[in-house]
C-alpha cells in the first residue's frame, strides 16, 4: 500500500535522481485521472460498488486517501480487465515505484484505447453537461425546409462533431430555423458515421440516432471495445475479418489492412451467424446447388409464376436418384404448385447466383462467401439481403491475394482466366482464417465514432436505449 512511509521514499528517490519534486507530484496526479478514466469505462461495462468507490476517492479524496487507496485501485482495476480478457502490461510491470508507469501498463493493450477512453469521456461529459431530450418530427425534413427543431438538431450535430462551428456560427447564435447547405452536410456526416443512407433528409431512422443520449453512446463504444479488443488479442497474424452489422470485410496481414470490401449478410430472419473458420478452398465458376428451404421459401414460387423460370436461370433439375429431368415449363409450373420432388443446380457462367468466385469455410450452417450476379446490392446502405452467405462486392481483390499467396496450381488460375462454364477447385498452401463478428460501435481510423443498427437484435444495450424512441 502506498501510504505514508512509500510516499517518502518515492520522494527521496525522486530526489537522489534530481527529478524536481513538483514534477513528481504532477505525475502522480495524471497518474489519479487515468486511473479515474479507467475506472470511468469499467463501469460502463460492469458497474460495481467497489469501483464506483475507487472513483469517488480518486476524484473527491484527499491526496492522502488517494495515497492509501491506490494500490487497492490498482488491483480493482487489475482483476476488472482480466474478467472481461482485455489483456495488458500490468503484470509485466516492474517499475512499481513510478505509479504513472504502473497505471499506464494497466491500459489495456490495443491501438484505439486512448481514442476510444477519449471519446466514451466525451461523450459522458455531455451526458452531464447538455439537455438531450427526445425530438419529435411529424414529417420528413430536407434541404430548404424551415422547422422549430433545426437549431436543436444543428447544436446536437456540432456537439457529434458533424457541423463545422466555422461554417454555422451565425446559424447558432441567430436560431436559424432552416435547414440550409451546410445543415445538410452536417446531416450526411452523421447519417455516414451511423451507416445509414447518406441523403441529408432527416427521417425515423436518423431521427433515432439523432436522439440517442450521449451516455449510451459511451456504453456502445465501451462494451463493443472490450468485444473486440478481448477477440483481436488471439487471432491469427493473417486473417480475414467481416464484421457483420458493418456489411465490411478487410484482410488483415501483420495489423495491416491489405483488402477492403463492403458485402451483403443475411437478412434477419436468414442471420449470417457469428464464427470462426478456415478457408481451405477457392472455387472459380462454381455451380450452385439450391438447399432445400432456399426452393421451397424462394425459388418455387417464381416458378409458380413462370414454368420457364427454370430454363432461364440456367439450372438443372434432378430427381432422388441423381438422373437429370427434363420437363416442358408448363409442367414444371404444375409440378411447383405441390410437393416437389426434385432437387435444382444452377450451372456456372453469366447469371449464376454465386458469381464468379466461391471461398469455401467448414462450418455447420453451410454459408460461405461468393461473388453475385446482382452488384447493384452493394449500393443499399442495409445489406441484410441474403439467405446467410457473404456476398463480396471486391471479389476480384480477394481472389487475386489469395491466387498470389495462397493457391498452389497459379498456371491452372492463369488458364482459367477467360474460362466462364468450367468449375474448377484451387487447394491452397495454407488456410486463411476467416472471422464473422458482431460489432456495432467503435473508433475509426480517423478518430470519428462509428455506429451502427443493431441488424439482428443481438446487442441488449442498444436495443434497450433506441427501443422507446418514437420511429
Amino acid at each position: 500500500m502506498l501510504g505514508r512511509s512509500s510516499s517518502y521514499a518515492l520522494l527521496v528517490t525522486l530526489l537522489l535522481l534530481n527529478i524536481n519534486p513538483s514534477f513528481a507530484i504532477e505525475r502522480a496526479e495524471a497518474a489519479y485521472q487515468s486511473l479515474a478514466f479507467q475506472i470511468q469505462f469499467a463501469q460502463l461495462i460492469r458497474p460495481s460498488k467497489q469501483l464506483d468507490n475507487d472513483y469517488r476517492a480518486l476524484t473527491l479524496g484527499t491526496n492522502e486517501l488517494k495515497k492509501t487507496r491506490v494500490e487497492h485501485i490498482l488491483s480493482d482495476l487489475q482483476e476488472f480487465w482480466t474478467s472481461v480478457g482485455v489483456p495488458n502490461n500490468a503484470s509485466k510491470s516492474v517499475n512499481y515505484t513510478d505509479l504513472l508507469a504502473h497505471v499506464f501498463a494497466l491500459e489495456p493493450l490495443s491501438s484505439d484505447y486512448l481514442a476510444t477512453s477519449n471519446k466514451v469521456r466525451f461523450q459522458l461529459w455531455l451526458s452531464q453537461q447538455e439537455e438531450w431530450g427526445e425530438l419529435r418530427i411529424d414529417r420528413w425534413l430536407e434541404e430548404g425546409d424551415v422547422h422549430s427543431l433545426v437549431p436543436e438538431i444543428r447544436r446536437r450535430l456540432l456537439l457529434l462533431g458533424d457541423v463545422d462551428s466555422s461554417n454555422n456560427s451565425d446559424q447558432l447564435k441567430q436560431d436559424i430555423h432552416i435547414a440550409d447547405a451546410h445543415f445538410i452536410i452536417g446531416v450526411k456526416s452523421f447519417q455516414q458515421r451511423h451507416g445509414l443512407k447518406r441523403d441529408g433528409i432527416i427521417g425515423p431512422e436518423t431521427l433515432r440516432w439523432i436522439n440517442l443520449k450521449p451516455f449510451e453512446r459511451a456504453r456502445l463504444l465501451a462494451m463493443n471495445f472490450v468485444d473486440k479488443t478481448r477477440f483481436l488479442a488471439s487471432v491469427e497474424p493473417r486473417f480475414l475479418l467481416i464484421n457483420i452489422p458493418a456489411f465490411q470485410l478487410e484482410l488483415i496481414s501483420h495489423g495491416r489492412i491489405e483488402l477492403q470490401s463492403r458485402v451483403i449478410v443475411g437478412k434477419p430472419y436468414r442471420q449470417t451467424p457469428v464464427l470462426s473458420s478456415q478457408i481451405s478452398n477457392l472455387v472459380i465458376n462454381p455451380s450452385w446447388r439450391v438447399p432445400r428451404r432456399l426452393l421451397t421459401r424462394d425459388l418455387l414460387p417464381k416458378v409458380r409464376e413462370d414454368g420457364g423460370y427454370i430454363e432461364q436461370r440456367n439450372f438443372d433439375v434432378f430427381d432422388r436418384h441423381g438422373e437429370l429431368v427434363s420437363k416442358s415449363p408448363q409442367e414444371w409450373q404444375d409440378l411447383a404448385h405441390g410437393r416437389f420432388p426434385y432437387r435444382l443446380v444452377q450451372k456456372p457462367g453469366e447469371g449464376n447466383t454465386l458469381g464468379r468466385y466461391k471461398f469455401f469455410f467448414k462450418n455447420k450452417y453451410n454459408v460461405y462467401i461468393h461473388d453475385t450476379s446482382d452488384k447493384d446490392l452493394f449500393n443499399e446502405s442495409n445489406r441484410a439481403l441474403s439467405s446467410g452467405c457473404i456476398r463480396i462486392e471486391n471479389v476480384e481483390g480477394l481472389a487475386n491475394w489469395m491466387a498470389s499467396h495462397l493457391v498452389k496450381d497459379k498456371q491452372t488460375w492463369v488458364e482459367m482466366q477467360i474460362e466462364r462454364r468450367k468449375t474448377q477447385w484451387f487447394s491452397l498452401n495454407d488456410t486463411l482464417p476467416v472471422h464473422l463478428v458482431y460489432w456495432t460501435a467503435w473508433i475509426d481510423e480517423n478518430g470519428n465514432a462509428q455506429y451502427r443498427n443493431d441488424i439482428y437484435h443481438q446487442n441488449s444495450v442498444l436495443n434497450t436505449a433506441i427501443a422507446h424512441l418514437t420511429p
